[in-house]
């Protein structure tokens, strides 16, 4: 950008120009001398730039090949899921007290943004059934890393157990984690009978990424036993229809926000939570919003711990998370206030019976199938499709029809099948029409390997 001038830009060419003399440099190209030309990046082909007019017409022209979930019949879940978001979320959180403020830094945020960050805490603890929460991650995988590096951290044990039906990007960000700091990663399909005292924690998912649903109190009397912590990555709604997994005996349960109001919006931002047994408060990461009173007795909200590299000693920080997504938590908060646990409640039965009824009408058409007919399921479920899953869902897709996820982008022995699910925001007529497509689908593989009608 050396010698333009641009709006977008604070510091014009003699601004550049003093800074490069003050180092002793003659250009911006010499800054970067020391850097070996092959980690250097490639100079981009930019086009000239725009007129302000014409950028916001080009944007525009962009956005507009956009194609928003609510156009099509939406069977996508696999971690990121559309449910309906009542009017007042969006206005909350469009307030610009809310909007403009990225996230509390120190404790002299406002007691509004503070009040709803507990209010969050509170409600979290209410959903998992553990005592403590903080103010919330990122997103459901780094809560997950971040939850295993405290299960390192608490026993000093530096071998954590991993489900293989955890979502396999939480999985992977567990890995990087884990492989940063010499802890090492074992993936088993049971983790009942695996867990030792090598282990720091043994992690699982509710429901598992395929949709499915097990008795998990054995696994963390397993790993309670072999004297490791016992972590639950679970969906939110999955806490209001099943045993939360602090009553089922679970030390740490992390999970993604995105379903509690939150748009799909292309794969984020969302929101991550963290909720832990009172014994562990003070190893959790990021930031905990407590209430207290102030000299005249009024009720209060001040950040009580902060264990980040920003505020104690870098040492004895329990992670480099240094955020928490406020904005995002806020619309998790608000929707689970507008909802009520009765709503929660009564979203997750309609999605259940909408998603088990679906099941049902492919059961019926040619070549479908459960791919685990033998295990229970809640609002999404792996299906056998006749041929190849992924032509099956682009000739879905041709008729206004996501049909899922092709699992063999996930794992090539899974190639024959889509993962399937439902929600409350799932019609019966979209029901109808997805049942409809199947059996074409299957009269049509039917046909093509010459069987008879």
């Amino acid at each position: 950008m050396e010698g333009t001038r641009t709006g977008y830009l604070p510091n014009g060419d003699d601004d550049r120009l003093l800074m490069l003399q003050a180092v002793g440099a003659g250009s911006v190209d010499d800054l970067f001398t020391a850097v070996p030309e092959h980690l250097l990046n490639p100079r981009l082909s930019l086009p000239a730039p725009l007129a302000e007019q014409e950028l916001i017409a080009e944007l525009e022209r962009l956005a507009g090949r956009n194609r928003p979930l609510g156009g099509v019949d939406c069977f996508l879940g696999a971690g990121v899921y559309r449910r309906h978001i009542p009017a007042i979320v969006r206005a909350t959180v469009a307030r610009p007290e809310f909007y403009t403020a990225y996230t509390p830094y120190q404790a002299e945020a406002s007691q509004g943004t503070l009040q709803s960050i507990f209010e969050f805490q509170s409600m979290i603890c209410a959903l998992t059934g553990l005592e403590v929460a903080n103010a919330s991650l990122y997103d459901g995988a780094s809560a997950a890393a971040e939850a295993v590096m405290l299960a390192v951290a608490h026993t000093g044990r530096r071998r954590v157990l991993a489900s293989a039906d955890l979502h396999p990007e939480t999985l992977s960000v567990i890995r990087t984690f884990a492989s940063g700091r010499g802890v090492a990663v074992d993936t088993v399909s049971d983790c009942r009978g695996a867990v030792s005292e090598r282990h720091a924690c043994a992690v699982v998912a509710q429901p598992g990424f395929l949709g499915t649903v097990t008795d998990l109190a054995p696994v963390a009397e397993a790993a309670h036993s072999a004297g490791a912590l016992a972590i639950c990555s679970v969906d939110p709604f999955a806490c209001v229809l099943l045993e939360p997994p602090g009553v089922l005996g679970f030390d740490i349960a992390v999970g993604d926000g995105q379903p509690l109001g939150i748009p799909p919006s292309f794969g984020g931002p969302h929101v991550g939570f963290m909720a832990v047994r009172e014994e562990l408060m003070r190893r959790i990461p990021g930031r905990l919003v407590g209430l207290a009173r102030d000299l005249d007795g009024r009720r209060a909200y001040t950040l009580t711990l902060q264990a980040r590299e920003q505020h104690i000693r870098r040492e004895r920080a329990t992670s480099n998370i240094c955020t928490n997504h406020a904005l995002t938590a806020l619309a998790a908060t608000v929707y689970m206030a507008r909802m009520g646990a009765g709503g929660m409640r009564r979203v997750a039965e309609l999605s259940v019976q909408r998603a088990h009824h679906l099941a049902g009408l492919l059961g019926a058409c040619e070549g479908f199938a459960l791919a685990d007919p033998d295990r229970c399921f809640l609002w999404e479920a792996a299906v056998r499709v006749p041929g190849d899953a992924a032509g099956f869902v682009r000739a879905m897709r041709a008729e206004g029809i996501v049909a899922g996820l092709p699992l063999g982008s996930v794992d090539p022995a899974r190639r024959d099948q889509v993962l399937v699910c439902c929600t409350e925001t799932t019609s019966p007529a979209a029901i109808a029409r997805y049942a409809a497509g199947a059996a074409r689908w299957g009269a049509a593989q039917r046909r093509a390997v010459g069987a008879p009608a």
